[in-house]
């Protein structure tokens, strides 16, 4: 009898936790529909920067502009974007692993822009890296609230030669089952191999302007484009593993209730045993 006091506790607490699990699969999914909309709906926008800027990297005014400058790395800033909470599988030890890759990578001094308490938590901790700031990754408009501010310091560290280059860590959104992480560097700007200055085009009001325009526009819908990616892969990554685990409560209630109905009838049957031996014993 109190092995199956035991067992009907473990299902009561798998049932438990099962509830739980479910809950969080239904909210994620919520919170991806909104953030897989959010994420997909300015790729376009991006693409037309990216291209803006590769029309525009063949003019000189290119090869003189700051942005643009490559010096040997002595001091390299990255932007570390990761999720604010964690039961989302290994999404946040994904990208962990890929920044510490990236460090050993680059030899230089590091810092780090952490988006996301889970970034927060792993720079604060680690020795050899500087935090410089700290964003809630779910806080907010993704361009006006963090992707705006990051870029500007970011942009003035570069140009006071504070640092030397800058790479941003975050996760792809490609599909609810598919997300990769991704290690771009954002400064210096980079042309695409073999580009050559092209000469002076008529243009308005003029090509430096112009230029310095497109660069920081680029920039600001390459950061944004990334934390609305790592938003909808998180929510995707977390919903996916609620359900696992939701699917796995499901199979050990069912092994758990089998478990517990052979006690049952295991005990039953002994019980008609010792009643069918102590007839038995009183008619003779």
């Amino acid at each position: 009898m109190a092995s199956l006091q035991i067992i009907k506790r473990r299902i009561k607490s798998v049932k438990s936790t099962r509830q739980i699990t479910k809950a969080m699969q239904l909210v994620a999914a919520s919170k991806l529909r909104r953030a897989q909309t959010a994420a997909t709906a300015p790729q376009a926008y991006t693409a037309a920067a990216r291209q803006l800027l590769l029309s525009l990297s063949g003019q000189t005014a290119t090869v003189g502009h700051p942005l643009f400058a490559v010096r040997p790395v002595k001091r390299a800033l990255t932007i570390f974007i990761a999720g604010d909470r964690g039961m989302a599988g290994g999404y946040n030890a994904n990208i962990i692993r890929a920044l510490v890759r990236h460090m050993k990578d680059i030899p230089a001094n590091h810092a780090a822009i952490a988006v996301g308490k889970r970034a927060a938590m792993h720079v604060a901790r680690a020795k050899d890296v500087d935090q410089i700031a700290a964003y809630e990754v779910e806080t907010g408009n993704a361009a006006s609230d963090i992707a705006l501010p990051i870029l500007s310091e970011v942009i003035r560290q570069f140009q006071d030669n504070e640092i030397d280059r800058v790479d941003i860590i975050t996760t792809d959104f490609i599909s609810t089952v598919n997300q990769n992480v991704s290690i771009k560097q954002l400064l210096p700007v980079q042309l695409p191999e073999g580009t050559k200055p092209s000469g002076e085009a008529t243009m308005e009001p003029n090509p430096e302007v112009l230029v310095e325009v497109a660069v920081r526009r680029v920039l600001e819908a390459e950061v944004t484009q990334a934390i609305l990616d790592a938003r909808a892969s998180e929510q995707a990554a977390r919903m996916l593993a609620m359900m696992n685990a939701t699917d796995n409560a499901d199979d050990i209630i069912g092994d758990l209730t089998l478990v517990f109905n052979n006690a049952r009838q295991a005990g039953i049957t002994q019980q008609l045993t010792e009643i069918s031996a102590g007839s038995e014993a009183v008619t003779a």
